[in-house]
């Protein structure tokens, strides 16, 4: 349960999959994690082996042992924030909502979600059954969504036409209490905010068409959820997510692997030379 974090180490759960090549999934959460300045624990749902160019295969982690990763978690380390990726399986999802009602977590700390659908390589990471059991059992208790213009697309009923604003507004009413929108498949590139109580805001932010982009959902779901954790208003960490996932697009690792490289939201470059 999440408690004051003004003299401790804000914690951040990251519940979703483990990416082989390291560029998303729980590898781009932790660090996204550590760049913000939070502790992060994680509950894997899936092992996938796959590069930057694609995904060879996936195993889903059992739903017990899913369970068990965030009852260990909350039980003794605790949980300022939840940020949740992919599921891939209906039984996945079951057990995560599961285990987030019964931990006590449900309700209690903000929970972001980053409804992964489909990888950077194009390989489907949600199945039916698994998308259905997002928008019935998972959504409802979101504090905010952040789907690119895909997935958005797909949770408003496979949407080809309307504009970000609409679409947005048919994610929220599908149960969460805000929802972002993210602009990384827009020209324009800015981020659209809405939430129940009527706001809407556009974040913008510069555009980087050249840089390395995998990882690049999950560094921003990461980041918002760290930023929440911290104590910043949703605005302000939208803000921050959208600021710090441009940078690490803008100076992603061209020179890994064949694909779409992935991000680098910890400066690894500067890192070396320094």
């Amino acid at each position: 349960m999440a408690a004051d974090t003004a003299d401790r180490t804000p914690v951040v759960l990251s519940i979703a999959g483990s990416d082989s090549g390291g560029g998303a999934g729980i590898q781009a959460d932790l660090k996204a994690f550590a760049r913000c300045g939070v502790h992060g624990t994680t509950a894997i749902t899936a092992i996938t082996a796959q590069n930057t160019v694609g995904v060879d295969s996936i195993h889903a982690i059992p739903p017990a042992s899913i369970r068990e990763q965030v009852l260990a978690v909350s039980g003794d380390i605790g949980v300022d924030a939840v940020k949740i990726g992919m599921l891939g399986t209906s039984e996945t999802t079951e057990a995560v909502v599961g285990a987030l009602e019964d931990s006590g977590l449900a309700g209690s700390v903000p929970i972001v979600v980053d409804p992964v659908m489909v990888s950077e390589s194009g390989a489907v990471l949600l199945d039916e059954g698994a998308r259905a059991a997002l928008v019935d059992r998972l959504l409802p208790i979101t504090t905010v969504a952040t789907p690119n213009l895909p997935e958005a697309r797909e949770l408003a009923g496979g949407r080809n036409g309307g504009d970000r604003i609409d679409l947005a507004r048919a994610v929220l009413a599908l149960g969460p209490a805000a929802v972002i929108v993210t602009g990384g498949h827009t020209d324009e590139g800015s981020d659209l905010l809405v939430t129940k109580t009527g706001e809407m805001i556009a974040i913008p932010g510069p555009r980087y068409p050249d840089g390395a982009s995998h990882g690049s959902g999950c560094t921003h779901s990461s980041v918002l959820a760290a930023q929440l954790a911290l104590g910043n208003s949703l605005t302000d960490a939208a803000r921050v997510a959208r600021d710090l996932t441009g940078e690490a697009v803008a100076a992603g690792l061209r020179d890994v692997g064949e694909g779409a490289g992935p991000v680098d939201v910890i400066g690894l470059a500067a890192r070396r030379s320094g």
